[in-house]
């Protein structure tokens, strides 16, 4: 790999982070609405895919601000024993998801 390709690299990574860390709500909404996730898996897919580590104690509070926003819902399910609440994401979530991704594209001269 060049220097050149390196710095690229690394720069994309910082900016990944930066936006995921600024805009972590709008980033696991947009995770859920691939799938219906729980929390730990939610957890390991921001730290899969966006390098950032994310505490339960973080975590948790989001996503319960996000469902009493109407952006998530939950369900409980029962998974070899346990309990999980698995959080789909909800009508009102994904026009957020819309809205933010058209303003995006407002600010981004094309």
């Amino acid at each position: 790999m060049l220097e050149s390709e390196k710095l690229t690299e690394d720069f994309r990574k910082e900016i990944v982070q930066r936006i995921t860390k600024n805009l972590l709500d709008i980033q696991i909404l947009k995770l859920i609405a691939r799938e219906p996730m729980w929390g730990y898996k939610i957890k390991k897919q921001v730290e899969a895919e966006f390098g950032i580590k994310l505490r339960h104690g973080a975590l948790y509070p989001l996503l319960n601000a996000l469902e009493q926003k109407g952006f998530l819902t939950s369900q409980k399910q029962q998974q070899g024993g346990r309990t999980r609440k698995v959080y789909a994401i909800a009508k009102s979530g994904k026009e957020y998801i819309e809205t933010y991704d058209n303003v995006l594209k407002e600010q981004i001269p094309g």
